[in-house]
């Protein structure tokens, strides 16, 4: 059967005014503003993740906000990446073959900065590096974006938490400006999170999961931010994060992940999160109509 164009025509603008009726209201909740978009290692669907050039990549997109992966290396350096292993994502295998599992914690910084970190995405990429966390601050620095630190598998790192917000300090991430509009640190280590918040109160937190509606004021004791898998977020659990507030007396936000299309990013926008994570951020702006974030 043949559908009149009148009839498609209706149908059209019933499912785009299902799209656009909950991001309205999210709007309105928000107090006129769409969800902030936040880059995913970067701008990952466009350059190798965790990289430099995928900070650059995100700020030719006009992306303010990216966020990263803190790992340790064997002789104590912090470098960023996100999987415990440097197997997937640098050339580690073919330099170095007889170390498998290939962990970060068991290579040198020296070592690492003779991985190629790019090849693996594109030929154009070949001879990218893994870059340190002084390096990764100062490139966002230069484009003026702010940072969503991860701190990734802390456990493995005892005392990581205490070393990131030192060199957070050397590089003049923990001033004024920087606390209040520009840096939050998160973790899906709910222990990593409240020894930040014990050291320096000041930082804005996250813990990236979903705990249960009755144990969110646990986590409001020391967490700004819930920040569960995009496919975990509903209404009702938007409306519990929402309902208390957080250690600096501000209402808890809910920054969700990862959001790389256009209609996963006007449903979370319309379930109320303030925040999504995506490793195609210009695309999830574009949707959100996002001006400035």
């Amino acid at each position: 059967m043949r559908i009149r164009p009148v009839a498609a025509l209706a149908g059209a603008l019933m499912g785009l005014s299902a799209l656009v009726l909950p991001i309205a209201a999210a709007r309105a909740a928000a107090g006129g503003h769409p969800p902030v978009v936040v880059g995913h290692r970067g701008a990952a669907a466009y350059a190798p993740e965790n990289t430099l050039a995928s900070i650059d990549a995100a700020h030719r997109r006009g992306i303010t906000w990216v966020e990263n992966d803190v790992q340790r290396t064997k002789d104590g350096e912090l470098v960023v990446l996100h999987d415990t292993s440097l197997a997937r994502t640098t050339n580690v295998k073919k330099l170095f073959p007889g170390r498998s599992p290939w962990n970060v914690g068991d290579f040198t910084l020296r070592e690492v900065k003779k991985l190629d970190a790019g090849s693996w995405y594109g030929a154009r990429f070949k001879g990218v590096r893994v870059p340190t966390l002084e390096e990764y601050l100062d490139e966002v620095e230069h484009n003026g974006q702010r940072l969503l630190m991860e701190l990734k598998n802390p456990e493995l790192y005892p005392g990581i938490e205490r070393q990131a917000l030192r060199e957070l300090r050397d590089e003049g991430w923990l001033n004024g400006s920087h606390l209040k509009r520009r840096l939050i640190v998160q973790s899906f280590n709910a222990d990593a999170i409240r020894k930040v918040h014990r050291m320096n109160p000041a930082i804005k937190t996250g813990f990236l999961g979903s705990p249960s509606v009755a144990d969110l004021p646990k986590y409001a004791a020391y967490c700004d931010q819930i920040n569960p898998p995009h496919t975990a977020v509903t209404p009702h659990y938007v409306t519990a994060v929402h309902h208390l507030k957080g250690p600096h007396h501000r209402r808890l936000e809910l920054y969700t992940w990862t959001v790389d299309d256009a209609k996963s990013a006007v449903r979370a926008a319309g379930q109320g999160v303030d925040g999504v994570i995506s490793n195609k951020p210009d695309v999830a702006r574009k949707a959100l109509h996002n001006d400035g974030y």
